[in-house]
């Protein structure tokens, strides 16, 4: 066993995958498509803002002679599918721009991977992909577009998930604990990642960045903690003084109710007519 820096570590997981070599497999194995590329941007932007909001993409590749690119991102927010959506249209907005017809000549590729599931239960999968053809109103699915939009969720992998998929959420949720045993993977590609992870390996300016990320990780889930407890103790607050106040209200209700029969008894023990127990 290895000590790694988790990959859940936006500043790590964008050094390993920035790799063109991994870049190229991992866009393989989870697209099944053959790349090549000579460099891939971190934080990339495009040049001129496209739409309202400027989209800022974690990796960032293009094949050139293919006219593919590929985008990836690493997400634990849970607000990533409309989100990713965007980011995946204003690459293909951003092909039209200028006074030509409309065309996309790339094809846009944008993989999400989720290293955290949403607490809501709102995703029970692996891999799940949007490709945006249409289907006729006979079932069949009519092949008119070739981008795709992916979300791969780690910690949900199961037996029908594709091998070649499975194989990269495994091992990228292998590190989440911080160790790592390197005789489970022979592949020559996820040794070298492995090597790139190592604890002993991590240059001081770069581990005080992932310090940084380590310690915004810390603060988010404080501040939910405190949120959470704000939150029920207000509910607490909020659920005591109603059932105080439905308990006085249920509990004068019942002592009148008692009164007025142990009042009537009495005035019937005294010699009053049930007349004047009526009129009373």
């Amino acid at each position: 066993m290895v000590e790694v820096i988790p990959l859940k570590y936006g500043t790590m997981f964008k050094r390993v995958f920035s790799q063109p070599a991994v870049f190229e497999q991992f866009a393989k194995d989870i697209l099944n498509i053959d790349i090549h590329v000579d460099k891939v941007h971190t934080e990339y932007q495009y040049p001129e803002p496209i739409g309202f909001v400027r989209s800022t993409y974690d990796l960032f590749a293009e094949d050139v002679e293919n006219r593919i690119i590929v985008e990836i991102q690493q997400v634990k927010e849970e607000d990533f599918f409309d989100r990713f959506l965007y980011y995946h249209l204003i690459s293909l907005v951003e092909q039209v721009g200028g006074f030509k017809e409309y065309g996309f000549d790339r094809t846009v590729y944008t993989i999400v991977v989720l290293t955290s599931t949403p607490r809501d239960g709102s995703i029970n999968f692996s891999c799940a992909i949007s490709d945006m053809n249409p289907t006729d109103e006979h079932g069949n699915k009519v092949d008119m577009y070739p981008h795709r939009l992916v979300f791969l969720c780690l910690r949900l992998t199961n037996d029908e998930t594709p091998p070649s998929v499975k194989k990269w959420l495994s091992f990228i949720e292998d590190s989440l604990d911080g160790n790592m045993d390197e005789q489970r993977y022979q592949e020559n590609l996820f040794g070298q990642i492995i090597d790139s992870i190592k604890k002993r390996s991590i240059d001081p300016d770069l581990l005080a960045e992932i310090k940084d990320d380590m310690a915004w990780e810390k603060a988010k889930r404080r501040f939910a903690k405190e949120g959470l407890e704000e939150g029920l103790e207000k509910g607490l607050e909020q659920g005591l003084e109603q059932g105080l106040e439905r308990g006085l209200e249920k509990g004068l209700e019942q002592g009148v109710q008692q009164g007025v029969l142990i009042t009537a008894k009495n005035m019937k023990a005294a010699g009053l007519s049930l007349a004047q127990l009526a009129d009373l």
